[in-house]
């Protein structure tokens, strides 16, 4: 199992409503204030790398890792697989914790077409992982109408 707490083995009713927390989360007044606070972290880290299975190592970041740098929290007391308590030490929803894990670790890379049409996989590295991770902040920052 992943440092998400995602599994293969979840379906039917039970993905339903994890996917609708998910939702709900990313949706709602403190997970967009907290995916534009993490915009912001992103885009204020010299080095646009972001690194895998930890929050912090060797001054490199996870994609929740660069918000708690920028928070100044100290990392290191937070055990980086149990969700529920990097969510309480981020002051985010659960399902919104998991996701941003998800997407920063478990995400292979991005498929590509190429001019026979056959895809492949471009796998991450540090920057396309940042770039990536950079846009589904983005993707998911919800534009306030006038």
């Amino acid at each position: 199992m992943s440092r998400s707490g995602y599994s293969d083995d979840c379906g039917g009713w039970g993905l339903i409503c994890w996917r609708g927390a998910v939702a709900s989360a990313i949706r709602g007044k403190r997970g967009q204030a907290f995916l534009a606070e993490l915009r912001d972290a992103l885009d204020a880290m010299p080095d646009k790398r972001l690194v895998t299975d930890k929050l912090e190592a060797d001054g490199e970041f996870c994609t929740l890792g660069a918000i708690g740098a920028k928070r100044g929290l100290d990392m290191s007391k937070i055990d980086p697989h149990d969700r529920e308590s990097v969510a309480q030490a981020f002051g985010i929803a659960e399902a919104l914790a998991a996701e941003i894990v998800y997407e920063n670790d478990d995400n292979p890379g991005e498929f590509v077409q190429d001019a026979a049409g056959r895809w492949k996989l471009v796998p991450d590295t540090p920057e396309r992982r940042w770039q990536r991770m950079r846009n589904w902040v983005d993707s998911n920052i919800q534009q306030v109408s006038q």
